[in-house]
């Protein structure tokens, strides 16, 4: 690269990485009881990144693709900064929260595709206990470029239904992998949710498939249109890649979690394990199921003891009659936690499902 780009992304890369570490905080924090103490935590590390001015327009055309992604990255962040501090002074205020940081995910997928040649921005893809190994860095971003690995998806249809898919980049299929299909929250999409596993995903070596709901949410009353889809996509997705039958993750967030326990326990269900996240229960879902998919099933339940949405003794109270019915349970209760999905959960998972 030219001097000139090089000196840009050294001023640009740094305080664009770490805004976007501060949205991670903000949404792994969010709470409408500390909103304000949480804004004022994180405080304005957006600030360094308005000040630098990238001379774009001096780029070399060759690199035009490089510099979209930079400049659609820095402009969702500082829209979310933006949004989020103009959210209190909002009629919904948190609702106003929310819709700023699904800017984040588009920042993300933004950035990724550049993982490869930027060795800040594939550290940033990776679990933060992991950034500094150097082995896993060079597995990653020397792998040869291949059709079936890295984003191999992303759903970008109108409609519902659809999916994005993460591969890591070493993918070869002489050996089986571990796949976790995660499930979004309530009105969310499999594109954005894709980015609360992406970093486990790849420092782990785990196919990561983020399907989006049939219906505004998932099949949680009525006729069950989801349970077939991801049974669809799960199909389509053993056929093009070598997928370990012995760890198939099936988890969510919310309504996700919610669906977790509600296909999850259906005795064709092909999941090995479940792990939903801030669900809602009820006692009927446990004694309804298959006592023959109940026996010894392997479930890792985390919730916030904070929820304000589904309050803690709802997770107490599934971890009980899960277990009455003979699943094997791991119970996570956060005690910072609120209705969030906290993705520091994420290599705990990982690690019970033997990643």
């Amino acid at each position: 690269m030219e001097d000139g780009v090089l000196d840009d992304l050294t001023q640009l890369l740094p305080p664009l990485l770490r805004s976007l570490e501060a949205l991670g905080f903000v949404a792994r924090n969010l709470d409408p009881t500390r909103y304000g103490a949480v804004m004022e935590t994180v405080g304005s590390p957006d600030a360094a990144l308005r000040l630098v001015r990238p001379r774009f327009e001096a780029w070399p055309d060759e690199l035009a693709a490089m510099r979209e992604r930079l400049e659609t990255a820095r402009e969702a962040v500082l829209s979310a900064f933006d949004s989020l501090r103009a959210a209190p002074d909002e009629p919904e205020g948190l609702r106003a929260a929310f819709r700023a940081l699904r800017l984040v995910p588009q920042a993300q997928e933004a950035l990724y595709p550049l993982a490869a040649g930027l060795p800040p921005v594939s550290r940033f893809f990776i679990e933060r206990d992991r950034r500094d190994d150097v082995a896993l860095q060079a597995r990653l971003t020397e792998a040869e470029p291949r059709e079936d690995a890295g984003l191999v998806a992303i759903d970008d249809a109108p409609g519902r239904g659809g999916f994005s898919m993460y591969v890591p980049e070493d993918y070869t299929p002489d050996r089986t992998w571990p796949l976790i299909m995660a499930l979004h929250g309530g009105g969310g999409t499999g594109r954005a949710f894709l980015w609360s596993w992406l970093r486990s995903a790849r420092t782990r070596g785990a196919i990561l498939i983020a399907p989006t709901s049939v219906g505004a949410t998932w099949a949680l009353s009525g006729p069950d249109g989801d349970t077939p889809n991801l049974a669809r996509i799960l199909d389509g997705v053993r056929g093009g890649w070598n997928i370990d039958p012995e760890r198939l993750l099936l988890t969510g967030m919310s309504d996700g979690g919610t669906f977790t326990y509600v296909s999850g326990l259906e005795a064709a269900s092909p999941f090995t394990h479940l792990a939903p996240v801030s669900a809602s229960f009820h006692p009927m879902i446990a004694q309804m199921a298959d006592p023959d998919r109940m026996r010894g099933l392997p479930i890792f339940l985390t919730h916030g003891a904070l929820d304000w949405m589904f309050p803690i003794d709802v997770a107490r109270g599934a971890d009980e009659a899960l277990r009455a019915a003979g699943a094997d349970v791991t119970y996570r209760e956060i005690d910072d936690l609120s209705h969030a999905y906290p993705t520091e959960i994420n290599p705990q998972i990982l690690d019970w499902l033997g990643v």
